[in-house]
């Protein structure tokens, strides 16, 4: 990359673009060990990305600059939905009679509506299929005898669990919208990998749990990264922060 310059005398890349302005979000740890290995997670703070916007776009302008060679960025699946057109605003949504129904059964976590109202639940009978969605809370309510939760999403599939609903600190105008998963999130990383020239992770992560979704370079471990990333260093509120990067620190700073 251009950013890179080399030191008289010195064979290591240096950089002089302001990386010491990155800083963990407030309530999250900076740095994280996994299998040995000690990683920094640098949080990036961009605009309110909307379907105007061109993730290899937004990641050249706000991230290029403090990128190192090694380093691999990671991108909130849920501004790369934005981006694709695929919030969609709740007064565009009627919700069905079965829609209304299946919601009243849904268990409502306190990180997140989930299926719980009618409007998300209408677009997973949408996104999913009326068949598929009734299997699944069939199957629920057999695990809920149990005292099983989360069979639903099981039969149900990842185009239901990563339905976002509006909440208390959903930044606007995503506060009035269901934000539906992305589509073809390998496609977003691989493009925006060759605009940058680093790895890329589509990342699906909360308070909870976490998830990669897509990759640049498909010998990434994917359940690594996520246990990289399982603390949600973007935050989960107002951060405005739906990129980051991933940069393993020398042994040095481990032993630190």
């Amino acid at each position: 990359m251009d950013e890179f310059k080399r030191n008289e005398g010195r064979d290591e890349p240096v950089r002089n673009d302001g990386s010491d302005e990155l800083k963990p979000n407030e309530g999250k740890s900076e740095t994280i060990e996994v299998d040995g290995k000690l990683y920094g997670r640098y949080p990036i703070r961009t605009h309110v990305i909307t379907d105007k916007d061109n993730i290899p776009d937004v990641a050249e302008k706000y991230a290029a600059k403090y990128l190192r060679e090694g380093d691999i960025l990671f991108i909130s699946e849920k501004s790369v939905a934005c981006s694709q057109k695929r919030a969609i605003p709740l007064k565009d949504i009627k919700p069905s009679w079965l829609a209304r129904l299946l919601s009243r059964f849904v268990y409502r976590s306190p990180y997140g509506i989930g299926l719980s109202m009618p409007e998300t639940m209408e677009m997973a009978l949408r996104e999913c299929g009326v068949l598929r969605i009734l299997f699944a809370a069939f199957i629920s309510a057999i695990g809920k005898l149990f005292g099983k939760r989360g069979w639903f999403y099981k039969i149900a599939g990842y185009k239901a669990e990563s339905i976002d609903g509006p909440t208390p600190y959903t930044l606007p105008p995503y506060n009035e919208c269901v934000v539906l998963g992305p589509q073809d999130p390998d496609k977003v990383a691989a493009e925006t990998s060759a605009r940058l020239g680093v790895k890329v992770l589509i990342v699906d992560i909360n308070d909870l749990a976490g998830r990669i979704l897509g990759s640049s370079d498909p010998s990434l471990d994917r359940k690594h990264y996520e246990a990289v990333l399982r603390d949600n260093p973007l935050g989960q509120s107002g951060q405005q922060t739906p990129m980051g990067i991933i940069r393993e620190l020398p042994r040095a700073a481990q032993t630190a």
